[in-house]
């Protein structure tokens, strides 16, 4: 099951840049790695799930492009959503 439409707006709320913001690179990088701890919980119970696993890859693969934007256009920007997230990086 995916996160819940309340989940998503406080997700959304917590790291949107100004009023109205939903689309910005903290907003997108932080609604990937909800999505991603969830689905490592599920593939941690259903390891043979490889369609889920592919899934997992591709969005961990968007989130490091938008890390890699961020991290080139705006570092300080870039610094303060892996310290909030905290990703290793």
């Amino acid at each position: 099951m995916s996160i819940t439409t309340e989940a998503k707006q406080g997700i959304v709320k917590e790291h949107q840049l100004h009023e109205g913001d939903t689309g910005s690179a903290e907003v997108q990088i932080a609604l990937l790695t909800s999505r991603i701890n969830h689905l490592t919980g599920h593939l941690k119970t259903h390891a043979k799930d490889h369609a889920s696993r592919r899934g997992l890859l591709k969005m961990v693969g968007k989130r490091n492009s938008l890390l890699k934007y961020l991290s080139v256009n705006a570092p300080d920007r870039y610094k303060g959503i892996i310290a909030k997230l905290g990703l290793r990086k």
